[in-house]
């Protein structure tokens, strides 16, 4: 999926490093394998070349993965759709060959129409999923959290119970560092500095952050953030840096920070509030960067630090 892993653990006795090492991977190749719009042999490649409509089978943890993203798209009203890959791609943010230009208007409205996760529905008792004709998915904003899970799940049947687990920068902490002192996570401040807006003590959760500082584009009269805003078709330009969030589970915040990002810093706190979520924004005022946090995110940095 473009990105890299790695894992600091605890081993037990008898235990190898090539053995924690193999089951990670097999995990994630697991992922790879279905939900990668990077790897033309995946499940999900091969749903998104169907261009006729009709129902697609697709494995147990594709399905998965896809109907969480659909329920969040239905509760944030479309600031997270996991089938604006057309639109992705067309801002050359998806897989090779990249778009060399931003798309122009008449582009944007014509990939609109075939996105909308209205369109998608699931079959769960025959492990389909339909396809409307020409949607693509994509769950690059969710696969990734997702692969952390699964990879902890893998660290956890071997009996592993100490792990800093991350890929792509979602990570998932469980037990204790080795020396016996808690994993801590910094979380970083944009614009490529070596500061960290704040360091927190990470036990038994998850954290992930989406941010317009890694991945963007310049084009010559600015800079296009990797973000996409669904219901615009267009890179989101409502002042929001990055949005952290913490969660029992990886996949789910990682979408989170994704839908979050789009809806902003009003919209996004008022989600965070109404569903209790651990959420920080950073978020650009003129030359300068300010933090505003949910009160759940704000208890959760102040108990875990104690």
């Amino acid at each position: 999926m473009g990105t890299t892993w790695s894992v600091r653990l605890a081993l037990p006795a008898q235990m190898t490093a090539d053995a924690a090492r193999d089951a990670i991977q097999q995990a994630l190749d697991k992922v790879v394998a279905q939900m990668s719009t990077w790897d033309e042999t995946s499940d999900l490649s091969r749903y998104n070349r169907s261009t006729s409509s009709g129902w697609v089978s697709l494995p147990e943890e594709c399905l998965y993965v896809l109907r969480h993203a659909l329920q969040l798209a239905a509760d944030t009203r479309g600031a997270y759709d996991p089938t604006i890959g057309p639109l992705v791609n067309a801002w050359g943010f998806g897989p090779p060959p990249y778009a060399s230009e931003p798309p122009s208007e008449d582009t944007i409205r014509t990939l609109q129409q075939r996105c909308g996760w209205e369109r998608i529905r699931l079959d769960n008792a025959t492990g389909r999923a339909w396809q409307p004709g020409g949607a693509y998915l994509d769950l690059s904003a969710i696969a990734k959290g997702y692969g952390v899970d699964l990879a902890a799940q893998a660290l956890n049947a071997l009996g592993i119970e100490d792990y800093l687990m991350e890929v792509g920068g979602e990570l998932r902490a469980r037990g204790q560092r080795p020396d016996g002192h808690p994993w801590r996570v910094a979380i970083e401040v944009p614009d490529g500095t070596d500061d960290h807006a704040l360091s927190l003590i990470l036990s038994d959760r998850s954290i992930a952050t989406s941010g317009d500082y890694r991945r963007y584009r310049d084009s010559d009269t600015r800079r296009y953030a990797h973000t996409l805003d669904p219901r615009t078709g267009r890179p989101i330009i409502n002042g929001v840096a990055s949005v952290t969030v913490i969660h029992a589970h990886c996949m789910q915040a990682d979408a989170l920070a994704t839908a979050l990002t789009v809806l902003g810093e009003r919209d996004g706190l008022d989600y965070a509030r109404r569903h209790g979520l651990a959420v920080l924004f950073i978020l650009r005022d003129g030359q300068h960067l300010r933090l505003a946090a949910s009160e759940a995110f704000a208890a959760f940095a102040a108990s875990a630090n104690q």
